[in-house]
């Protein structure tokens, strides 16, 4: 899953990550490096450059990167201490309407989001995460993705639940079309960098104007508030920039970044987006109150950071069990395969995806009927 330029790499003062997934990151990174052919050499160029000079002409050529941190480093610098004073979840609410409490008329005890229209607009895992979980409960998920983006291997695991269109919101048919399902979504996902989505013309004004009653759900990897608003940012690079790798790498004695054993920031983000997000919809469904909410992987983060030290070690979460998976054999676009059983259960409720997994773009840009 990760492109051969993605990674840590060892600077004249630190470590630093590159994360070049997307092409247009490793284009931008490996334009700031002189356009190295191989890693070998990549590692060589940065071998001479500073650590935050580094991410900072990475960063200025719209590329995704962080210099390693130490957590001390972090709760002094600007924008952790910003992200750091942000609440948990921000909550923000507008007046009722009439029509505010329709959203669960379609809802059962054992399908409690059925008929609810979730617009999704998230990339690679917290976003992801948060949808696949309201889909299990019922939800309509709906996940757009612009034509030029790939993320095979993650759809694999985070399609389940959704169908998946595509639309271009830099043309002018494809916008008129969002605008007709942002105007019957209830809910509306999103992990687009804070600038993003103004910039096609989606501003919050205008996505309210579009629809009064949306419950909005955003997801900012370094925070709301500071200089680094909007900076591109992924679970692996926060994670370096919040002194999480730092920690782990002087827990292990060792010589090079040592991160959580998963992308916990991300998956803890993204089921706080979930729990968010249902909140809103009991909230809008029993007093019509319409409640949005923003969050962070920086400020998840903290609040990691901020639980006891358990001592656990990464082979603690070793040795998956056949008891972990499901029975069921799954016939997907990438081959057979058999799923791990989810993490949760809910008494009463009635845990399943309505939709296999698959491939992005591949559904129609409609809501269901029904």
């Amino acid at each position: 899953m990760w492109d051969e330029f993605a990674g840590d790499y060892q600077t004249r003062d630190g470590w630093i990550r590159l994360h070049t997934n997307a092409p247009h990151h490793r284009e931008a990174a490996l334009g700031v490096l002189g356009q190295p052919a191989t890693r070998q050499t990549a590692v060589q160029r940065v071998a001479s450059w500073r650590s935050e000079e580094l991410e900072s002409a990475v960063v200025a050529a719209r590329g995704a990167a962080a210099a390693m941190k130490t957590l001390t480093e972090w709760q002094n610098h600007v924008q952790g201490q910003a992200v750091n004073s942000e609440p948990v979840v921000a909550w923000q609410e507008r007046a009722a309407t009439s029509s505010a409490t329709e959203i669960l008329a379609q809802a059962t005890p054992s399908r409690p989001l059925k008929g609810v229209r979730v617009l999704d607009l998230t990339r690679v895992l917290a976003g992801p995460v948060s949808t696949r979980f309201l889909a299990s409960l019922g939800a309509d998920v709906l996940r757009l993705d612009p034509p030029d983006w790939s993320e095979d291997g993650n759809a694999l695991e985070m399609t389940l639940g959704k169908r998946c269109a595509g639309l271009n919101l830099r043309e002018s048919a494809d916008k008129a079309v969002f605008e007709k399902l942002l105007a019957e979504a209830h809910v509306l996902v999103h992990g687009y960098r804070r600038d993003a989505l103004p910039g096609l013309g989606f501003d919050k004004n205008r996505r309210t104007q579009i629809n009064p009653n949306l419950i909005d759900v955003a997801l900012n990897a370094y925070g709301w508030t500071g200089p680094w608003t909007g900076r591109r940012g992924f679970d692996s690079l926060v994670q370096m920039s919040t002194g999480i790798a730092d920690y782990g790498m002087r827990c292990a004695d060792g010589q090079r970044p040592v991160p959580l054993p998963f992308q916990a920031l991300d998956h803890v983000t993204g089921y706080l987006m979930a729990a968010a997000t249902i909140h809103a919809i009991t909230s809008q469904w029993a007093s019509g109150r319409i409640l949005s909410a923003r969050l962070s992987l920086a400020r998840q983060a903290k609040l990691l950071q901020e639980l006891p030290t358990s001592g656990a070690t990464a082979d603690a979460l070793a040795g998956v069990k056949e008891q972990h998976y499901s029975s069921t054999i799954e016939h997907t676009p990438w081959g057979k395969l058999r799923r791990l059983k989810l993490p949760y259960q809910i008494d009463g409720v009635d845990l399943r995806f309505d939709y296999p997994v698959s491939r992005l773009r591949t559904a129609d840009a409609r809501w269901l009927r029904g």
